[in-house]
């Protein structure tokens, strides 16, 4: 089973709200997934992130391939320098 960290579109027409979502490639955007580790609303000035980085990293490490979108929100956050710096330590 490939795990990918994706967004889960959530809100209204025009308002959208995402939650990043650690699911089975195979499942569609806004169907079943496994975990909820974090959100993100791009609506509000500057965009709010929220993320459980404990869960983005076990994910991470264990093999879930984040999509481009998802892979630029955890850059900016840092984690993704933090995951390389892991892996580099190993």
């Amino acid at each position: 089973m490939a795990v990918k960290l994706r967004l889960k579109r959530m809100g209204a027409k025009q308002k959208p709200f995402y939650r990043i979502v650690a699911a089975d490639s195979r499942s569609p955007r806004d169907g079943r997934f496994i975990e909820t580790v974090g959100t993100y609303n791009p609506i509000k000035k500057p965009a709010e992130v929220k993320i459980d980085e404990e869960l983005v990293m076990k994910w991470l490490v264990n093999g879930a391939i984040p999509t481009d979108t998802v892979r630029s929100i955890l850059s900016k956050e840092g984690i993704m320098a933090k995951l390389d710096a892991k892996k580099a330590g190993k």
